[in-house]
């Protein structure tokens, strides 16, 4: 609650006003009339705080290049001085914030300031994410959730959550990283979904455990996830991909359909407590 920022002469409105002249582009400066409306401040308020501002020498008033009747406003050399010793004092004090916090507890609190941002409007609604591969924890994770989620959204019962660990483990266990991958997508710190492509033979690649969490739809995952794996198939020289899903899962038939597979053939079976129609599509490559 301290009344002047940073341990400086200036409050918090100056700064801001500072802040916004600094970051300006350099070809548009903006005017007084441009920072009210950006920043919903009062008129006179602000006048107040230009003059103050110029007082100091700070802000310097400039003809516009594209009207001369309008005046800019730019920082003198002093007050780019300024601005950059409180840049230099805020970076500090976030450093300071942050020194006792692990490098995973930092990329925790980045993700969850992130995500706040997002459900409170600002920023895109549709949230960026990261492919990389897979650390520790991450193969417990994904056996985990997928149990967690066909459970919830299809009835399948605790066999299916054994078969995931079973391809997860068996993956782990041979991995050969020149023709085998997997990939883990993160957003804001949380992991919202993975696959995997191993070697069924020297021609052809299988595609397994696509998955998308649910708060994740809608941001074209699943989609970017098969378009990884069958990058990755081709430049390894793989020939043809194919895979093994179920009638009942309807929005991952979709995406596969949208790549480029083609139902080859199903089967009735009665797997993970339920009667299940099971399919295998594949596509050259």
């Amino acid at each position: 609650m301290n009344e002047h920022l940073l341990a400086s002469d200036y409050t918090l409105p100056q700064v801001r006003v500072l802040y916004e002249v600094a970051n300006a582009p350099a070809k548009t400066p903006p005017s007084a009339r441009d920072l009210g409306e950006a920043l919903g401040m009062d008129t006179g308020y602000l006048s107040r705080i230009v003059k103050g501002l110029e007082g100091d020498g700070l802000i310097e008033r400039v003809p516009s290049e594209q009207n001369a009747k309008r005046l800019a406003l730019t920082l003198s050399e002093k007050g780019r001085a300024v601005f950059n010793g409180l840049n230099a004092a805020s970076a500090d004090e976030a450093a300071a914030m942050l020194k006792d916090l692990s490098e995973q507890e930092q990329g925790e609190l980045i993700g969850a300031m992130a995500k706040v941002r997002r459900l409170l409007g600002d920023g895109s609604k549709e949230a960026t994410f990261i492919l990389r591969d897979p650390e520790p924890g991450d193969l417990g994770w994904i056996t985990y959730q997928h149990g967690r989620l066909y459970a919830k959204e299809y009835g399948w019962d605790w066999t299916f959550e054994a078969l995931v660990a079973e391809i997860v483990g068996n993956f782990a266990k041979s991995y050969d990283p020149s023709c085998e991958r997997c990939w883990v997508a993160e957003r804001e710190g949380e992991v919202i979904g993975s696959v995997f492509i191993v070697r069924q033979d020297d021609d052809t690649a299988k595609l397994r455990l696509l998955y998308v969490d649910a708060s994740a739809r809608g941001l074209g995952l699943g989609r970017r996830l098969v378009e990884e794996t069958m990058r990755f198939a081709r430049d390894k020289g793989y020939k043809r991909m194919i895979l093994w899903t179920n009638e009942v899962l309807v929005s991952a038939r979709r995406i596969y359909e949208a790549a480029g597979f083609e139902l080859l053939e199903e089967e009735q079976h009665h797997s993970f407590g339920k009667d299940l129609v099971g399919q295998v599509w594949g596509r050259d490559l």
